[in-house]
């Protein structure tokens, strides 16, 4: 049946500078830039991970009216349309202060959490990134841990 997941589409509102903010502040490489005369087919993929691409995806046609687009626009920029990626470092404290020194902001710091470390962001746009450092071994989740999470402590 399956064997993994190709590409995964982010929506974002200028093509330009979603590539300078992909490519330029977070690592990842141009993987296909197409003008396919009735849209930009623009991908970029993380040089450690070649083949999974991130479909940099303009909302509007042919995918969506324009009524749609003008919604999705609007869901975009208020980061309702959950994470845009999650992506996994072997130091998360060492990431989050490359990208901090590269103009990055952060919506929340290096957290020890029961899974790992991570950290969250928003690219330009208002998509939610996530970074992080798994821990090693089993992952041990306890009723304070999930009550923690619920309540957004």
């Amino acid at each position: 049946m399956f064997t993994r997941i190709g590409i995964t589409s982010v929506m974002v509102l200028d093509q330009d500078e979603a590539l300078d903010f992909y490519c330029g502040k977070l690592g990842f490489e141009v993987a296909d830039d197409v003008d396919m005369g009735f849209m930009r087919w623009l991908t970029v993929e993380l040089p450690s991970d070649p083949g999974r691409q991130l479909l940099l995806e303009l909302p509007g046609p042919p995918a969506h009216s324009e009524e749609v687009a003008a919604q999705i626009r609007d869901l975009v920029t208020k980061g309702a349309l959950g994470a845009a990626a999650m992506l996994n470092t072997d130091d998360c404290q060492k990431t989050y202060e490359t990208l901090r020194a590269k103009g990055v902001e952060f919506t929340e710091v290096p957290t020890e959490q029961p899974y790992g470390i991570d950290c969250a962001l928003r690219d330009p746009f208002g998509n939610h990134i996530r970074i992080t450092q798994l821990a090693e071994g089993p992952v041990h989740i306890t009723e304070q841990d999930i009550e923690r999470f619920r309540c957004g402590s």
